[in-house]
């Protein structure tokens, strides 16, 4: 099996990565450590946070599994924590074929007003703003009827994975990964007795689509921890991904689990 491990840049992390190399080659597995998406490892290991894992996924993107160690405060991806690696090199060890779960992604395409087209993906969510501070307005589109034009501060665009990160801190619902679909949240609405939005998230299944026509000459676009300003930007069409995340299981956490762990649990 090739291994390859994207870290969070800090002293303590990078110990995590060594302790954990040294504990598996103790071993003598046939386990190989590789670097870089070019010797397409089977299995990717972040060591960090959240951020680590979604900078992982799009180094590496949707053909590798990934697992998660953390090293700084519980988050929501991570499986196991540094005091536990010995757990962890043991079932990676003796357990050949560990449990598969596959997160779906938001797909996106960008259309500029001079036609190039531009495809995205995002495992947690695309964010949508004014590239200055002034307000956003974009018509917002399902399956090609209209709904709204939205003014506000921004839209979110979610997978189910998403629905836990900047989703949730809008009021949206929290969706389970096995529901294929996406989500479209509004930041800071303006309603009025001059404009009207739904001012409610909207959960649309795997064969919706939203699109949203922008209207502002230049946009903020955010696909997970990458952001950008874009100009002339005409629309942005999003839908559930034809491909998924996967992650090995080599323990039994639920994604209810992992809510109650990330928002509640002390």
């Amino acid at each position: 099996m090739k291994i390859a491990t994207v870290l969070r840049n800090d002293d303590y992390t990078r110990e995590v990565e060594q302790a954990l190399k040294d504990k598996l080659r103790a071993t003598k597995s046939p386990c190989e450590f590789v670097s870089g998406p070019d010797e397409h490892p089977d299995m990717v290991l972040s060591i960090g946070g959240d951020g680590t894992l979604l900078e992982a996924v799009h180094q590496y993107g949707i053909e590798p599994a990934y697992v998660g160690i953390h090293t700084g405060h519980l988050g929501f991806y991570a499986d196991w924590r540094p005091d536990e690696l010995d757990e962890f090199v043991e079932r990676l060890v003796q357990q050949a074929e560990p449990a598969i779960v596959e997160y779906p992604i938001v797909e996106c395409r960008i259309t500029m007003r001079d036609g190039q087209v531009f495809d995205k993906w995002a495992l947690n969510e695309l964010v949508l703003r004014n590239a200055s501070l002034s307000t956003l307005v974009a018509c917002v589109y399902i399956n090609g009827d209209e709904l709204e034009t939205f003014r506000g501060d921004g839209l979110i665009v979610s997978s189910p994975s998403g629905s836990t990160a900047y989703n949730k801190a809008v009021d949206g619902a929290i969706v389970h990964p096995s529901i294929e679909a996406i989500q479209l949240s509004e930041i800071a609405s303006i309603n009025n007795q001059a404009y009207r939005t739904i001012n409610s998230s909207l959960v649309l299944p795997k064969h919706h689509e939203v699109e949203l026509i922008v209207m502002n000459p230049e946009i903020m676009i955010g696909l997970d921890r990458e952001q950008a300003i874009w100009k002339d930007v005409r629309s942005i069409a999003c839908r559930v991904g034809q491909e998924k995340v996967k992650f090995a299981r080599f323990k039994r956490l639920t994604f209810w689990s992992r809510v109650r762990n990330s928002f509640i649990k002390g």
